[in-house]
């Protein structure tokens, strides 16, 4: 028997999905600009975690930056 999402359960699964592909794109986007003497441990290790859901860059933020609290810069 399968069973269809309502309405409401698609648009909320399509906003998270989009959140969650944002934050992994910024995150990726930051490790790949920001230089190795600013980030925790080696950029390929934190390259393989971002793709994780949620998780990964999450902690990339919070854990893999030398300074968390700046905001990725935009150029």
């Amino acid at each position: 028997m399968k069973k269809r999402l309502s309405r409401g359960q698609r648009v909320t699964v399509t906003a998270l999905t989009a959140a969650q592909l944002a934050l992994a794109a910024a995150a990726a986007t930051d490790l790949a600009r920001r230089p190795s003497s600013d980030i925790r441990g080696p950029k390929f290790l934190w390259s393989l975690a971002i793709p994780i859901n949620w998780v990964g860059p999450i902690a990339y933020f919070t854990l893999g930056r030398v300074n968390p609290r700046e905001l990725p810069r935009l150029k």
